[in-house]
């Protein structure tokens, strides 16, 4: 991990700002602020942090537009804000592309074990600390030190859980996952996480890999425990 990682926090509420930028710069983060959408998108040109705190509402370009433009042309990271306990809302952040979601309101211990999960994770998928290795079924590649993927020889992109998704389950091909294992494989651990997330993730990826997604030829629902890669 980088000695200092930076971390970008996006909220326009000043308390939550106050708080969260204290906890992590206790931790040892460097926090770049931003308080509305616009302001997000440039500092995160400048400062390109190791990774995003993003609030779902925002003034000028709200949390949606804001993920989204991220997503166009970076894998960084990404913790979703949501307001309300709703089933909706702890979804939508995982469907715009987010790596792990929140609702408010939340312990602040909580929040800094998933930023500490989320960074470790991201390090431990640079090119420098994997073998370089590719993992090759029929038309899907997978290069483990570039972190690239491709389709019938057409690249892929995928966000950053949905790559180490996909790594998870590709390096044991035929062995079965369930939900729960797969939380920890990801994140060290399925504390504070619905198991429907890797639901949420896990059809992303098929979306992206399968040709068709509803007949998956790679990602197998094993129904009543979880998923499983093809047998290679």
């Amino acid at each position: 991990m980088p000695e200092n990682p930076t971390i970008l926090v996006v909220d326009d509420e000043e308390a939550i700002q106050k708080n969260l930028a204290f906890a992590l710069e206790r931790d040892g983060y460097q926090v770049v602020q931003a308080f509305d959408g616009e302001e997000a998108l440039a500092l995160f040109a400048t400062r390109q942090p190791d990774l995003v705190v993003l609030d779902l509402m925002l003034p000028k370009l709200d949390g949606i537009e804001v993920c989204k433009r991220l997503r166009a042309t970076s894998s960084v990271p990404i913790i979703m804000l949501t307001a309300r306990d709703d089933e909706l809302d702890k979804v939508l952040g995982l469907e715009l592309g987010a790596d792990d979601y929140m609702t408010k309101p939340f312990s602040l211990r909580e929040f800094r074990s998933r930023v500490k999960a989320l960074l470790r994770r991201s390090v431990l998928a640079r090119p420098e600390s994997r073998e370089t290795e590719t993992i090759q079924v029929d038309a899907l590649k997978i290069d483990l030190a570039r972190r690239s993927v491709e389709v019938d020889g057409l690249p892929v992109q995928l966000t950053y859980v949905e790559f180490e998704l996909l790594c998870a389950l590709a390096a044991h091909p035929g062995r079965v996952f369930s939900r729960s294992a797969l939380l920890e494989e990801l994140w060290g651990s399925s504390a504070w996480r619905e198991p429907r997330t890797i639901d949420v993730h896990v059809r992303h990826l098929r979306e992206k890999i399968e040709r068709s997604p509803s007949e998956p030829q790679y990602i197998y629902t094993v129904r009543g425990v979880g998923y499983r890669f093809r047998d290679r």
